[in-house]
């Protein structure tokens, strides 16, 4: 495994990590919950994400369980929750301190832990102050109950707002941003946060990197109206142009197995690789409910040997949708 340090903060941070979402008290069962945590673990890698909303706090409810039973160190693991949707009645959702601070407390008894490595701010919240944000976090890393704290898919207006207060009255600000970031959706991470990675030192915990499920090599360009992509409800399926969208987005993935069969690794390790080649890219969080499937995407550390500035450069020529920073 290969660890990078979260942004400017000291902290090492496995570059693959498994993430929570969908499955973990929702699509598999506990018992291979456990087994995908503990393969990971064995794989080195050091971080496990979470949130209050993932299956309605089951999932943090699960892997507490697990992280439990396994008795690691607590030295030798991350684990992180993220804060907004918490409910549906007045506090019980948001970025108010009121919910920030009773959904930590609530998070760090469904994962029976004394404290949470990294907390994120999962939505910005447009009826709270961002000044009020950063003070209760402030205040949850001077109690002792969260060591870093971040933002999820804020814009970079947001993130720089929060820093600039932090730093004017000596409050601890932003350390990570947790951006959805894939071949096919970048211009956010590469364009949108270019600055605020040299600028503040903004660490990143990208997720979808495999497109939900587009770069797994599953589906192609073959693929007739009625099959399980167009049932499944993507996102990248709902646009205006869906026709049209699709059809370009999937020959694409034709272009890209062949280009992986060429170099001898699978698709999935290939976008993965990709993800792992940006150096402002800290950790690329994996989704998994086989093992065959994490072990698969666990390779791609031994493939990303195989990746090269030649390489990547095939693959953008196949993208062709690299964004470019304006000329100032």
């Amino acid at each position: 495994m290969e660890y990078r340090r979260l942004g400017n903060s000291g902290l090492q941070v496995s570059l693959l990590s498994l993430g929570s979402w969908v499955t973990f008290g929702n699509q598999i069962d506990d018992k291979t919950a456990e087994h995908l945590m503990k393969i990971a673990y064995d794989g080195g890698v050091n971080f496990f994400d979470n949130a209050e909303t993932y299956a309605n706090g089951k999932a943090e409810l699960v892997m507490g369980k697990i992280l439990k039973k396994m008795k690691w160190d607590r030295s030798t693991y991350l684990v992180s929750s993220k804060v907004f949707w918490g409910g549906t009645l007045p506090n019980q959702y948001g970025l108010s301190r009121k919910h920030i601070v009773e959904a930590c407390h609530a998070a760090l008894k469904r994962l029976q832990v004394d404290y949470l490595d990294l907390y994120f701010c999962h939505r910005p919240d447009r009826n709270t102050p961002i000044e009020e944000t950063v003070r209760a976090m402030s205040y949850l890393i001077d109690s002792g109950k969260i060591l870093y704290w971040g933002t999820s898919e804020w814009s970079a207006q947001q993130i720089s707002e929060a820093y600039g207060i932090a730093r004017q009255y000596n409050l601890v600000p932003p350390t990570m941003e947790q951006p959805q970031y894939n071949m096919f959706h970048r211009e956010r991470f590469e364009i949108e946060y270019h600055r605020l990675y040299s600028e503040i030192g903004l660490g990143t915990t990208i997720w979808s990197p495999l497109s939900s499920g587009l770069l797994t090599g599953k589906y192609n360009s073959k693929l007739k109206e009625k099959t399980r992509l167009n049932l499944s409800g993507m996102e990248w399926l709902k646009e205006k142009t869906i026709g049209n969208e699709a059809k370009l987005k999937l020959e694409k993935v034709d272009e890209l197995i062949a280009l992986s069969n060429k170099v001898g690794i699978t698709l999935p390790q290939l976008a993965l690789n990709w993800c792992m080649f940006q150096p402002n890219v800290s950790t690329v969080i994996l989704g998994a409910s086989k093992e065959t499937q994490l072990k698969e995407n666990l390779k791609s550390i031994e493939t990303l040997k195989k990746y090269s500035t030649a390489l990547n450069e095939k693959i953008e020529k196949v993208l062709k949708n690299k964004p470019m920073l304006p000329k100032f």
